[in-house]
């Protein structure tokens, strides 16, 4: 799901905020709790994440069965070229889709699964089923570390922030219930307004907003906002009595403004804030 919500597809914001809290749906009627729900956008078969951002289709044919093996439903997308490309526009988004990817996951309530070279955009050059290569094709690059350190960076802050907020690490599900440490429920979600419920059943609505409450007097509030539309527009912040807004995340920016530790964070003064198109933005607060 979380494939086909970042490269734009409609109808998906009620299951996406499902999916977000730990898949109660799946696990809750169980007794099971979110951390029965292991998050992943790929894994050891199928496409890398670069490559998910790079093929339309799977290029296999070096496995030696005609193309016949592998999955052909990999709801990846081009960006507007099969594979590498000297453009840098395709380039920019690839990449901006990658935070997004990385942000959205490490946003999640459960157990996040990161395959291993996605933080350094490691390419299988499109082979989505590589387990029969021991070569090139298979191997990791660790040079790309270093020709990718900005998504290195990312992720690593992205790992951190989520540390930092044990709100993100829930052992039991969401409610919407006030958080009686803070007077403020567990998770808000937000509409067009703040406090203003979204329209759930908008089939074009490609944004979803949300508060998640600390869970603790002295962990910070989140406020997140993940636009996969094509188009940005200004969101207007929650007013929480005694607390003001930091920028964190805004996976639009040119690094180092894509994601800012903590002790880097300065006070965000206005009440609206320009979301840009296919991002993610993440506010902490400070007492």
């Amino acid at each position: 799901m979380i494939r086909r919500f970042l490269h734009g597809e409609n109808g998906l914001i009620k299951e996406l905020a499902t999916r977000l809290c730990g898949s109660s749906d799946l696990y809750e009627h169980q007794g099971r709790l979110p951390i029965s729900s292991i998050n992943f956008v790929t894994c050891h078969d199928g496409f890398t994440l670069y490559d998910l951002l790079s093929y339309n289709k799977k290029h296999n044919a070096a496995n030696g069965e005609d193309s016949r093996d592998g999955c052909n439903n990999n709801l990846s997308f081009n960006y507007g070229v099969e594979g590498d490309t000297p453009d840098p526009g395709i380039s920019a988004i690839r990449r901006q889709q990658a935070k997004n990817t990385f942000a959205m996951l490490l946003l999640s309530q459960g157990v996040p699964l990161l395959l291993a070279g996605d933080e350094f955009l490691n390419s299988q050059s499109g082979n989505n089923n590589c387990y029969c290569q021991d070569n090139e094709l298979s191997w990791l690059d660790w040079d790309q570390a270093k020709r990718n350190q900005e998504i290195v960076r990312f992720v690593q802050e992205m790992i951190a922030l989520r540390k930092r907020h044990h709100s993100l690490m829930r052992r039991h599900f969401l409610t919407g219930e006030i958080n009686l440490d803070r007077d403020l429920p567990d998770i808000t979600w937000h509409g067009k307004l703040p406090g203003q419920l979204p329209d759930w059943e908008d089939p074009d609505n490609r944004q979803l907003a949300f508060t998640l409450a600390g869970m603790s007097p002295d962990e910070p509030d989140l406020f997140i906002v993940i636009n996969m539309a094509t188009t940005g527009h200004s969101v207007q912040l929650p007013v929480l009595k005694g607390r003001t807004w930091r920028l964190a995340v805004d996976t639009s920016q040119i690094p180092p403004g894509d994601i800012i530790p903590e002790n880097r964070q300065t006070v965000y003064r206005r009440k609206h804030y320009d979301i840009a198109a296919r991002c993610v933005v993440v506010f902490e607060t400070r007492n």
